[in-house]
């Protein structure tokens, strides 16, 4: 056998033991390596695997430059740490699949209660009221409310005077300015207001029947409401039965 001097690292004392020792013995480094390349070849390495790779390389480490203890606990520690991530990752990605299954079904609830939505037409449906919120803030020192029909004519004008601060809820009993009940149709409604002696156009929200609900890709949950619009569950601010 080939003189074999001692070499610093094990990494070359391995090199130097594969080299000098025929290939039909089996070495503990041998092992060691193959041990560590059959773990590699797997995308993931479970606590088994770990203990396995652990085990063999106490069993084969260089008796001339042993792993200290405290490398070996930093390596428990890390795979533990990886271990409880690695769980608490997975447990977390079933409770958010089971709460989206939860989702649809809780917003089925909602099949033909009116929710509020933002700047979109609602419907006139057999003289029945159209009702809605404006959002004020800031209150206002006056506002106009105007309707238009679904050609984009100002079929009807209201001036309203001061109001506090907070939403402002609004009603339309579906008649133009002359006083005669206008067709069933889709509506849109704008508001003016004058806020602290500025001209705004704040948002006007519209009470619309829900007619059905979906589920996105994302997992969100989307109403479908009467004037052939979608709005997500999340941006709905008002419901009512």
């Amino acid at each position: 056998m080939a003189n074999i001097n001692l070499l610093s690292s094990s990494a070359q004392t391995d090199s130097a033991w594969a080299s000098a020792v025929p290939s039909s013995i089996q070495t503990t480094a041998s092992v060691a390596k193959a041990a560590e390349l059959a773990s590699s070849t797997k995308s993931t390495m479970g606590q088994k695997d770990f203990l396995t790779l652990f085990t063999t390389q106490l069993k084969n480490q260089d008796p001339l430059d042993p792993v200290k203890n405290e490398a070996f606990v930093a390596q428990l520690a890390q795979f533990s740490q990886l271990e409880a991530t690695t769980n608490m990752s997975s447990t977390l990605s079933d409770f958010v699949t089971s709460m989206a299954s939860n989702q649809i079904t809780s917003g089925a609830n909602l099949l033909g209660k009116k929710v509020s939505v933002a700047d979109g037409p609602a419907q006139l449906i057999g003289g029945q009221p159209i009702q809605g919120i404006v959002s004020l803030p800031n209150g206002a020192q006056g506002i106009q409310f105007q309707v238009f029909d679904q050609t984009g004519v100002l079929v009807n004008t209201q001036i309203l005077g001061a109001q506090v601060a907070g939403d402002m809820t609004w009603a339309w009993n579906g008649v133009d300015d002359t006083g005669n009940v206008l067709p069933d149709g889709n509506y849109r409604f704008v508001a003016t207001a004058v806020v602290q002696g500025k001209t705004t156009t704040p948002s006007v929200s519209t009470m619309a029947t829900v007619t059905g609900i979906s589920q996105q890709a994302d997992k969100s949950i989307v109403l479908q409401v009467q004037g052939n619009k979608s709005i997500k569950l999340s941006d709905v601010k008002r419901i009512d039965g």
